[in-house]
């Protein structure tokens, strides 16, 4: 991959002079240089450049990503970077920023998804040459073999009309995107945006958001390694496991766990449980007060993939937790996960523990909102779609 960069030189040095803000972000700007980020975006968009003398597509869309991950909110944010012209050179205007995200059609944004997984697969490569590879997932203080994804779905609040901004089920006004993240490095691998009445288990949109994601995972990875797929309830629908599955068929090593509904069948099975055995924490220690049990047996499993186990989980409530009339009459707290890893590969204690950890995406998605996505810039959904 060609590796360019076209910003302006600088030296560091402890004299006092030339001292400039946001030096950070110039380093974020010159590691899309690094991966080659820089060059893929360039040719990505080079359909979209009118006049060779203007400014590079590429380079906008570059610029609008460290904008982003400096903090900024608006496309008016660009002014940071414009004004320190010595360190982040020629940068565009706010209407030629706008022009970009408004032409950017579903194909050119497939065209950015691939030239960001080819600059992470230098990236990859690099850490694996320079460092031990990629720092893994843990769970109960035991590293989890393979790639952990997450997916997830949160609610961005709108204060303004927006096309497809739509009331929510938290009786909120806005979007409701769904994510998936890569929980060791805590990439964000992709994101959906979609109306705010969307629902939480769409089958569909999860395919989507995790094809998207698997795609942007290198082939040696995505071909030669295990990968979890972990969700909330929300994922726990007979279609996305059955993807999930599916995908085993095409040479990608996938399992799955995700939250389960508590409907009767299940709190039947629940009542009926007696091998409860201690709960581990994430160091791998007893939780105190803590139990799970597998209950595999007397949950139906119609419409599941062969193989699929699930697991119950109590918990004393802490105080003031909101509980259902089943947890309130039983007096615990409970939660109940399925999962297709074969028995013999951990135990129930590991597997549940493993699960839990995918609490894990709350911070990540937290951070995204810190970094651009908790307000979008234009009333047009196509152009916040390319924004996200």
């Amino acid at each position: 991959m060609q590796v360019t960069g076209s910003r302006p030189k600088i030296v560091a040095a402890a004299d006092g002079r030339g001292v400039v803000g946001h030096a950070g972000a110039r380093l974020l700007a010159d590691l899309a240089d690094a991966t080659g980020l820089s060059a893929a975006f360039s040719d990505a968009l080079a359909p979209l450049r009118v006049r060779q003398s203007g400014h590079d597509p590429g380079r906008v869309a570059v610029d609008l990503a460290v904008l982003l991950a400096d903090g900024g909110e608006a496309i008016a944010d660009l002014a940071v970077l414009r004004n320190q012209a010595d360190l982040f050179g020629a940068v565009a205007s706010d209407p030629t920023a706008w022009r970009l995200l408004s032409d950017l059609d579903g194909a050119a944004l497939a065209r950015l998804r691939a030239a960001r997984a080819r600059a992470r697969e230098l990236a990859w490569a690099q850490a694996a040459e320079t460092r031990a590879g990629l720092p893994d997932s843990m769970a109960a203080g035991q590293p989890v073999p393979g790639l952990v994804l997450d997916l997830d779905a949160s609610i961005v609040i709108c204060h303004s009309e927006k096309q497809s901004a739509t009331p929510t089920y938290k009786k909120t006004f806005g979007y409701h995107p769904l994510f998936c993240f890569l929980d060791g490095t805590r990439e964000a691998l992709s994101g959906l945006l979609r109306e705010g009445r969307a629902g939480s288990n769409t089958t569909a949109d999860h395919v989507t958001v995790l094809d998207q994601a698997l795609t942007q995972i290198p082939d040696a990875r995505r071909y030669g390694t295990p990968i979890l797929i972990r969700s909330d309830s929300a994922g726990c629908t007979h279609g996305f496991l059955a993807h999930i599955r599916s995908l085993r068929e095409h040479g990608i090593d996938t399992c799955f766990s995700v939250g389960v509904a508590i409907t009767e069948p299940v709190r039947a099975a629940i009542r009926q449980a007696t091998d409860w055995i201690p709960a581990l924490d994430t160091d791998g220690n007893l939780r105190d007060g803590a139990e799970i049990c597998e209950i595999t047996g007397p949950v139906p499993a119609e419409g599941y993939p062969h193989g699929t186990r699930f697991i119950v989980r109590r918990e004393r409530p802490h105080p003031g937790a909101q509980l259902s009339l089943f947890d309130t009459i039983e007096g615990m707290r409970h939660q109940v996960m399925a999962t297709d890893t074969p028995v013999g590969e951990g135990p129930i204690q590991y597997l549940e523990a493993r699960h839990r950890a995918h609490a894990r995406v709350e911070d990540r998605i937290r951070t995204g909102k810190d970094s651009g996505f908790r307000r979008f810039p234009s009333r047009v959904f196509a152009i916040n779609q390319a924004w996200l």
